[in-house]
């Protein structure tokens, strides 16, 4: 796809530079869009996934959020890359990842929109709940949302978890619904990871269907008026 380049933006929380891999919109720009990268990185695959929702309309920025401790990481999907990727997102203080998402946001013209997968999803909730000038947020299998439960999303937002996911029990997705009822919870046939194509998990069904739920909830949240 062509105009895609890499942007360097600088953090409110410190200063820090980063990368964002940017798509501009196939054809007429809906709004903005960051999608929020695994622990893997801005790899291949996300790259994929922000291209494709260029195609649906959407500017796309997807911050490579490890910069200040591995610059460009992208980890591979095996046990090497499971454990770095840990070792990072676990070393990445989330006062640091609200504020370069809340400076991913000011970088976008609105309405803005916010999709996040796995170590992404939480970051997606975490955002939902400080940043302003969020339309809507589709967040899938955050594992660590349970620690930012306490905080009560500002933004529109649904959750998508795969029923056979063992990084997430039931008893966990029942604890964010009892203490968040508002808030929209889809369950899928599926394990972790499901919308990556990439991994053993991928389930083209929960994939699809999860992803019209989302361009749903964006599609709600536009603010667009047709001309009379």
């Amino acid at each position: 796809m062509g105009g895609c380049d890499w942007r360097t933006l600088t953090s409110a929380y410190d200063g820090a530079i980063f990368e964002a891999f940017h798509v501009p919109p196939v054809d007429a720009r809906l709004g903005g869009l960051v999608l929020i990268q695994e622990i893997f990185g801005v790899t291949a695959p996300l790259r994929d996934l922000a291209k494709g929702f260029a195609a649906e309309g959407f500017e796309v920025l997807a911050p490579s959020l490890f910069d200040r401790r591995a610059p460009g990481f992208q980890g591979a999907y095996d046990a090497e890359g499971v454990a770095e990727g840990r070792r990072l997102s676990e070393a990445t203080p989330w006062d640091e990842v609200a504020a370069d998402l809340a400076t991913c946001v000011a970088e976008l013209a609105g309405p803005v929109f916010v999709v996040g997968y796995c170590w992404g999803g939480t970051a997606a909730w975490l955002a939902a709940c400080r940043t302003d000038g969020i339309a809507a947020v589709s967040s899938y299998y955050g594992r660590r949302i349970p620690e930012l439960i306490a905080e009560t999303p500002r933004a529109p937002i649904i959750l998508h978890f795969g029923r056979q996911d063992p990084s997430i029990p039931a008893s966990t997705v029942e604890a964010i619904a009892e203490r968040h009822p508002e808030i929209p919870i889809h369950l899928y046939a599926a394990g972790h990871g499901f919308v990556s194509d990439r991994q053993a998990d991928f389930n083209a069904e929960a994939a699809g269907l999860s992803r019209l739920r989302t361009l749903a909830l964006f599609h709600r949240h536009m603010g667009l008026r047709g001309e009379v």
